[in-house]
């Protein structure tokens, strides 16, 4: 019997990717392990904090690119650290330089340093120069439909928001207004931070998301390669299953077997 697994391709920007998993390179103990878990994961799309991270910026020290080659990997440079769109839009400029004219980011504008919550009012803005400036905006926020929507007008090319607060591994929150977010979206909706564990992952795609972007949930795991292969199967279980289609849930029991024609 033939199983019918029909899904449309994941599209970013106009390329195709075979992962619908996406992931951080900050917070692991070395650079041989963010390598290895990485590779383990599966991913395609690797982010990168510009602000934190050398991408060439600083000559003479360790460059990620040498253990993530941009001939293997899409590098997504992120805005990570930044607290208003000024700051934002500089640091995206800085990364199109740095990466020859790559024009795909991920617009983080951070609101205060507790919650690490965005600033919807200063991401807007953000999110209005960078897509005019040409710039392919995947964009982090909260889980307001309404914002969502408005950032999808300005033109940001896939919206991102929360599921838990970042690194703290809450899981799903709220999946009632990403619910709202996803039945509305006409781009990509990716769950980005919250997540803490394989089956996280795995609800954020049975709720109908394109993909997931991680970082702490990995490098922060007891064994980070180990859990950087589970996250792998689990965003490839997940979205089986969106695709299947759950059973409907039931107040009684139902059987499993038909009980007309039982032998007597």
């Amino acid at each position: 019997m033939s199983i019918v697994r029909s899904d449309k391709p994941f599209v970013l920007a106009g390329r195709t990717y075979q992962s619908r998993l996406l992931v951080g390179t900050g917070k692991y103990r070395d650079m041989e392990e963010t390598r290895l878990a990485i590779e383990a994961s599966g991913a395609e799309i690797v982010t990168v904090a510009v602000r934190r991270t050398n991408i060439g910026q600083n000559p003479g020290e360790p460059n990620l690119l040498d253990i993530l080659p941009p001939d293997r990997y899409t590098i997504l440079p992120n805005t990570a650290g930044c607290f208003d769109a000024i700051e934002a839009v500089r640091t995206c400029r800085l990364a199109r330089e740095l990466l020859d004219g790559h024009n795909l980011v991920k617009l983080e504008v951070l609101a205060d340093q507790k919650t690490l919550f965005p600033n919807v009012i200063e991401t807007l803005k953000a999110a209005q120069t960078l897509v005019k400036e040409g710039f392919d905006v995947m964009v982090y926020t909260s889980d307001d439909p309404i914002i969502a929507r408005q950032l999808a007008e300005i033109g940001c090319i896939a919206v991102m928001p929360l599921a838990g607060l970042i690194g703290t591994g809450l899981g799903i929150c709220n999946p009632y207004n990403l619910q709202i977010i996803l039945e509305e979206a006409k781009i990509p909706v990716l769950v980005d931070a919250g997540v803490g564990t394989a089956s996280d992952a795995t609800i954020a795609m049975e709720l109908g998301c394109e993909a997931v972007l991680m970082n702490s949930a990995i490098a922060h795991a007891q064994q980070p390669i180990l859990m950087a292969e589970a996250m792998k199967h689990a965003i490839v279980a997940g979205r089986l299953a969106y695709l299947a289609g759950r059973m409907p849930k039931k107040l009684y029991a139902s059987a499993s077997s038909p009980l007309d024609g039982l032998i007597k």
